[in-house]
Order: structure tokens, then C-alpha cells, then sequence
């Protein structure tokens, strides 16, 4: 008489009527292989075994990479969905003082971010009181402002959309929340021929929201826009 357990009946009949699902089951084949080596012996290298481990290991390592496409691809999805969104906000006021409130509060609230920050340069001394209205949007800096804060006294030339992490920002473009800011992104702004710079400063107190590491050409687009949008306010 064998030795070796035999399967009972109904299990017998439930594996010969469905053999595919013992082949689609990763832990059972595990078992079985394992279980086959074990009957082999220890002294018998088994190729076959070996190959397959090693193309498991490689199709685990395409589904993750599978899983990160899909995930970078939903993001980014995400992300240009949310720019839209905001520049049809920022696109709808008539008025120049609205123009701005929104862009401090529902278009802030659409980008995710904690603070939006208007910064232009200007030649003209004197503090307008429209400016105080809108001080927690908008800033007047002194020429060369604009290069300055971008490249923080390294040479180069600023790239349009500055990404970078903090430990505390700018009170000059914060003021009071300016403590909180763990990373901003800077947009350059370009208004035309003859008119000094402009800024835009997107301020979060998620230190990971905006790295070097990250993609800039949405943000470049949303700069795109807003700039063509401030050449009609300023005209």
C-alpha cells in the first residue's frame, strides 16, 4: 500500500473539473512546486525552477512599474483637469480688483494651494491705496525684484517656473503666513515689450507639493495664460 495521503473525493472532482484555476492561483502553485522540489531531494538542482522564479520576480516588477505608469498617468490627468479649471476662474471676472480677489481665493482653492502671491515691478514711488485693498494678493517691488528672489544671488538666468522647498518664505511675499510655507512655485511673467516683470508665487505648507523633481509644463501653461491675461488689464 502507498504511503502517499491521497485527496479526498470531492476535492479529487473539484480540481479535474476546473484545472485552470489551480494554474491562475499564485499561492498553490507556490505549494506545489515547493512540494516537488522537497520530493526531488536536495542534491538536484532544478532549472526549470529556477527560470520560473526568475520570471516571476520580472513580471512582478512589470506590474509595478505597470501600476506607477497608471498612477503617474491619473495625476497627471488630475493636474491638467485642476489647471483648466482654474484658468476658467481666473478667465471670468470683468474688473480688474475682482480679477485679482479671485485669483487669491477661488482659483487658490482650485490649485490646492495655501497662498497666491502677485508680485510687480515698479519704477513709481508711492503706495496706492487700491494696493492696500488688495495686499494680501498683490505686491510692488523695486526693479530687479523679480530676478533677485528667483535666482537668490546665484548667476544664471531664471527659468519661467521656479519649483522649490523651504523652511520658512519670503515675509515680503507671505507676510504674516509666511512662517508656514514649505515649498513654492515661482512663475515668471513676461508682459511685453517696455514693461518691467511680474511674479507669481504659489505657496503651500506641504513641504512635497512643489520639488524640483516635478514637472513644470502645466504650471508654464497656466504662466502662458496669465500673462496674456495681465497684458489686457494693463493696456
Amino acid at each position: 500500500m502507498s504511503s502517499s495521503p491521497k485527496l479526498e473525493h470531492d476535492l479529487r472532482a473539484a480540481i479535474i473539473a476546473k484545472p485552470d484555476a489551480i494554474l491562475e492561483d499564485r499561492d498553490v502553485m507556490h505549494a506545489l512546486i515547493a512540494a516537488n522540489e522537497r520530493s526531488m531531494g536536495g542534491n538536484i538542482v532544478d532549472l526549470r525552477g529556477i527560470a520560473m522564479d526568475r520570471l516571476e520576480a520580472r513580471l512582478d516588477r512589470l506590474e509595478d512599474t505597470h501600476r506607477s505608469v497608471i498612477a503617474a498617468a491619473y495625476e497627471n490627468l488630475a493636474g491638467t483637469n485642476q489647471v483648466h479649471r482654474a484658468i476658467l476662474r481666473m478667465l471670468d471676472p470683468t474688473e480688474f480688483e475682482v480679477f485679482l480677489r479671485d485669483l487669491g481665493g477661488e482659483v487658490a482653492e482650485i490649485l490646492r494651494v495655501d497662498s497666491i502671491r502677485l508680485v510687480l515691478e515698479t519704477a513709481q514711488n508711492g503706495e496706492d491705496p487700491a494696493i492696500r485693498r488688495l495686499e494680501g494678493v498683490l505686491a510692488l517691488a523695486e526693479p530687479g525684484f523679480v530676478e533677485s528672489f528667483l535666482t537668490q544671488g546665484r548667476n544664471g538666468q531664471p527659468r519661467q517656473v521656479t519649483l522649490r522647498q523651504l523652511q520658512k518664505g519670503s515675509e515680503r511675499i507671505y507676510g504674516t503666513t509666511a512662517e508656514y510655507i514649505r515649498s513654492e512655485a515661482c512663475l515668471r511673467l513676461d508682459f511685453g515689450s517696455g514693461r518691467l516683470p511680474g511674479l507669481l508665487v504659489m505657496g503651500s505648507e506641504d513641504p512635497h507639493q512643489f520639488t524640483p523633481q516635478h514637472g513644470t509644463d502645466l504650471l508654464a501653461f497656466f504662466a502662458g495664460v496669465f500673462e496674456r491675461t495681465m497684458r489686457h488689464w494693463l493696456k
